[in-house]
């Protein structure tokens, strides 16, 4: 049922805690993410699940079996890493051979095995071409077929677009997704950028501090995050702190610490009057003219940015904060320096205990 299970996963350096007490299971065949800011311990415990580091505590198991007392040559998992590490000496066949030569297959057989992964990731015929002549979605493509004709359990990838022009980027998140489901192989995907990871992932894992935040799929970490954190860090949102005057049921009032007062919901649980908090609203859930009291605020039109879907209309409101809001296709109707308000549901206002540092 899990090509890949971590149990209680430990590793320290030093007094340093990188990676703290992390459980999960990955289901066979699924695309899996590990997201989280740059030093937060997702590239260490990738590495010990390939075996270049040793927890201090806790299992990894693969199809069942522990690894912990296997070496990574031994261990049926292969890893692609950023800057792809195909070898420039030698031409698109030899790099995806290399790894059959080693464990000694026939000649004959991976002649055949490199042809028929080259067909797999859409690439058939280019052999005998040298690294070189590739472009770079390509080499993504060549770095994923020398692994996957290796037949892995687990395939690890290790933030391998970062290298990649935007453009690219963007298009390789598709073809990633397409190449796992061509070789239903199970896909472990670290990275610190959460659209890689909510375009591609079956269920995400969010990583802070050498811990697991919450694991899910991704529209439940984007519409029910369980921590401030999450919810901050996974897609874009708009963040006001403030402190707590009243709560009924899930109903939270806040003060806000530049001036005025919003209503939200409670996010979690534990909330009481008098607790510092920060409040998040999604650009989506944002519209252009007035609403409920305690769910509005007024403003004036700061700026117009246009990216197409994702065009913004930027309010400065009367405090001072500057309100990112989606512009659903041009229909906000506005100018700069307009004046006006701004208005969301209260269930779309998730109020979390703690202010970001």
């Amino acid at each position: 049922m899990f090509d890949l299970e971590c149990s209680a996963v430990t590793k320290r350096f030093g007094s340093f805690t990188a990676v703290n007490d992390v459980s999960f299971d990955v289901p066979s065949g699924s695309f899996f993410s590990i997201l989280g800011p740059s030093g937060c311990g997702k590239t260490t415990l990738m590495r010990m699940i390939a075996g270049f580091e040793d927890p201090d505590a806790g299992d990894i198991s693969i199809k069942g079996q522990s690894v912990l007392n296997l070496a990574p040559n031994r261990r049926n998992v292969k890893m692609v890493f950023q800057h792809l590490a195909l070898f420039p000496m030698m031409n698109v066949g030899e790099n995806i051979a290399y790894g059959l030569r080693c464990r000694g297959d026939g000649r004959s057989e991976i002649t055949e095995r490199v042809r028929a992964v080259l067909d797999r990731v859409g690439l058939p015929g280019v052999e005998e071409k040298q690294v070189s002549q590739l472009s770079g979605g390509q080499k993504q493509r060549i770095a994923i077929a020398r692994c996957m004709v290796l037949e892995p359990d687990v395939l690890l990838l290790d933030e391998p677009l970062g290298a990649l022009d935007l453009k690219l980027r963007e298009h390789m998140k598709i073809e990633l997704k397409l190449l796992q489901h061509q070789f239903e192989t199970t896909f472990l995907y670290i990275t610190h950028d959460q659209s890689e990871a909510l375009v591609m992932s079956d269920n995400v894992a969010v990583m802070n501090a050498g811990r697991f935040e919450q694991i899910g799929p991704p529209r439940d970490l984007y519409e029910t995050p369980v921590s401030g954190f999450v919810a901050g860090f996974v897609g874009d949102t708009n963040r006001w702190q403030g402190t707590v005057v009243r709560v009924a049921g899930d109903e939270v009032k806040v003060a806000l610490d530049q001036g005025g007062g919003v209503l939200a919901r409670a996010g979690a649980a534990g909330l009481s009057e008098g607790a510092a908090v920060e409040v998040f609203v999604r650009p989506e859930a944002i519209a252009i003219g007035a609403g409920e009291p305690g769910c509005t605020m007024a403003g004036k039109v700061d700026s117009l940015l246009f990216n197409g879907a994702n065009s913004r209309v930027l309010v400065r409101s009367q405090a001072g904060d500057l309100v990112e809001v989606a512009d659903q296709a041009g229909m906000s109707g506005v100018t700069q320096g307009d004046a006006v308000q701004i208005n969301w549901q209260r269930d779309r206002a998730l109020c979390f205990a703690g202010r970001a540092a």
